[in-house]
């Protein structure tokens, strides 16, 4: 008998007709003996929508309140996926993340897990039934609701499937498995029968949204392979694993596109020691993930001022805004400019390590099409450019057709 995971996504879920169809896949699996944990997220549009009224409240809400009132959109979908179970005859009981043993850290909005103690769901397995997880969520050791940022259901599913050691782990999307770019963009983009968790990991985390990046890490350091497949056929998906060494064949393994960066410019600051560590700290202690960073060289007598740009996600930028304010006095800027309209074109690939000219290729690609480059991000398998968000589609139809086609 195995233990198997599956994660559903918004869309998997998006209404009561793909619900039953959920339902029906769990089934199946159950009918071969398996023991079943799935893992749900809110209805395509719920959380989204539970944002929007919140927002129309008060424009920056309380991160604790926004938590309790986020949890609820993956707690109406375990209820009706353990209804829709009912009705197909097969037991299912549906659990909160706090009841599924998910203890986190207490950082509002974007919490880390701690540990897990799944012992109700083994219990529940034990006697038979399908345990159905709500993903996103889980709760501090002194009994605060939290929420795991955008995509958590990700991380909820593979963390489970790492403390119950699982046989298998699925996550479930509305594509087929992993692509070379975003398909609906790139038309001639192809899906990918593997991929390294490395690989993964950079093009979640540059804004494709297969995958949760922070999901990816956790199934790299617990060492969880894992399938991307579609809950709208059964085709096979993608295999995301520890890398080989036939990886490094492939020089570009995927591009994304990532529509959700702003840039923030801080004017005129004093180029003197200490200010880029006091603007990243107030940031970082609020809990604001910095992406990209440039600094320019000031030059002249006396005390030469200089600019400071970072990116964020469009998010963060009214609270990004706020810790920059309440610098001013101490830090002395001009002003502060925020640029919501920018999007950030990155190429992945583990054999960018051993084959040079790939940054000229991608670069000269983008002046060809009259792309230009506001700010560049390298790592040993990445090229990140923020550009022109109204120019992102394009560019990243250009790079695709240069290294993949």
């Amino acid at each position: 008998m195995s233990i198997i995971v599956q994660k559903y996504g918004g869309s998997s879920v998006g209404n009561t007709e793909r619900i039953k169809n959920v339902a029906e896949r769990v089934a199946r699996y159950r009918a071969q003996g398996d023991q079943i944990v799935v893992v749900v997220s809110a209805m395509s549009g719920v959380t989204d929508g539970l944002i929007k009224l919140a927002k129309e409240i008060m424009p920056l809400p309380s991160e604790r309140e926004m938590d309790m009132l986020l949890a609820t959109g993956e707690q109406t979908t375990i209820a009706l996926t353990a209804i829709a179970l009912h009705a197909l005859a097969v037991p299912a009981v549906s659990l909160t993340g706090p009841q599924a043993g998910i203890v986190t850290d207490g950082v509002h909005t974007k919490a880390k897990i701690q540990n897990i103690t799944p012992k109700q769901v083994h219990s529940l397995l034990d006697q038979g039934s399908v345990v159905i997880v709500a993903g996103f969520q889980g709760q501090t050791h002194d009994g605060q609701i939290t929420t795991l940022g955008r995509g958590g259901s990700d991380l909820t599913a593979i963390a489970l499937a790492a403390s119950l050691k699982a046989d298998l782990c699925q996550i479930y999307t509305d594509v087929d498995g992993v692509y070379t770019a975003d398909p609906r963009i790139v038309p001639a983009a192809r899906k990918l029968p593997e991929i390294s968790y490395d690989e993964m990991l950079e093009l979640a985390s540059l804004g494709a949204k297969v995958m949760q990046s922070r999901s990816v890490e956790f199934a790299k350091k617990f060492g969880v392979v894992f399938e991307v497949r579609s809950s709208l056929n059964e085709n096979p998906g993608t295999i995301v694993k520890e890398e080989t060494g036939s990886m490094e064949n492939v020089v570009i393994r995927g591009i994304s596109l990532d529509k959700n960066q702003a840039k923030i410019t801080l004017v005129g600051v004093p180029d003197r020691p200490g200010i880029a560590g006091c603007v990243f700290r107030a940031l970082a202690d609020a809990a604001i993930n910095v992406d990209m960073i440039v600094q320019s060289v000031g030059h002249g007598a006396g005390t030469p001022a200089t600019d400071i740009s970072f990116t964020v996600d469009k998010a963060d930028v009214l609270k990004a805004r706020k810790v920059i304010d309440g610098l001013k006095a101490e830090i002395g800027y001009r002003e502060v400019i925020a640029d919501e309209k920018t999007s950030k074109l990155s190429i992945v690939g583990v054999g960018m390590r051993s084959h040079s000219g790939v940054a000229a290729k991608m670069f000269e690609t983008l002046a060809k099409e009259n792309v230009n480059i506001e700010m560049i991000s390298t790592s040993e398998i990445k090229i990140s450019v923020l550009i022109d968000l109204a120019k992102g589609e394009q560019a990243m139809q250009a790079v695709h057709a240069a290294f993949l086609e």
